[in-house]
C-alpha cells in the first residue's frame, strides 16, 4: 500500500478527481521553471534507481524485469502510482508556497 491510499478509498470524495488528474491540475498552475526543476529531480531519481539496479541486472534484463513486474502486479502498481502522484503534487505545492 502507498502512503496516501487511505485518502483514495473513494477517490472522488476527497479531491474531486483522481490523484493523476489533481497532479496535472497543480502542475499546469505552476511556473515552467518549477515544473522543469521538479521533472529534473524525478529524472535524477529514476536514473539513480536504474544505476542501482544495473549493478545486479544488465539493461535488457532490467527492462524485461520491470515490464514483467508491472504486468504481474497491476493492482499494487496502480495503488503506488496514486501515492507517487500525490507525493509529486505535494512537492509542487510545497515549492510554490516556499
Amino acid at each position: 500500500m502507498g502512503k496516501f491510499d487511505a485518502l483514495f478509498e473513494d477517490e472522488d470524495d476527497i479531491f474531486r478527481g483522481t490523484p493523476r488528474s489533481r497532479y496535472w491540475d497543480i502542475h499546469n498552475q505552476t511556473s515552467v521553471d518549477l515544473r522543469q526543476d521538479e521533472f529534473d529531480l524525478l529524472v535524477e531519481r529514476i536514473a539513480a534507481m536504474e544505476m542501482m539496479l544495473a549493478e545486479t541486472y544488465d539493461y535488457d534484463t532490467l527492462d524485461r524485469a520491470i515490464k514483467s513486474y508491472c504486468i504481474n502486479n497491476m493492482d499494487k502498481m496502480d495503488d503506488l502510482k496514486k501515492s507517487v502522484y500525490m507525493e509529486l503534487a505535494g512537492q509542487l505545492i510545497y515549492r510554490v508556497a516556499d
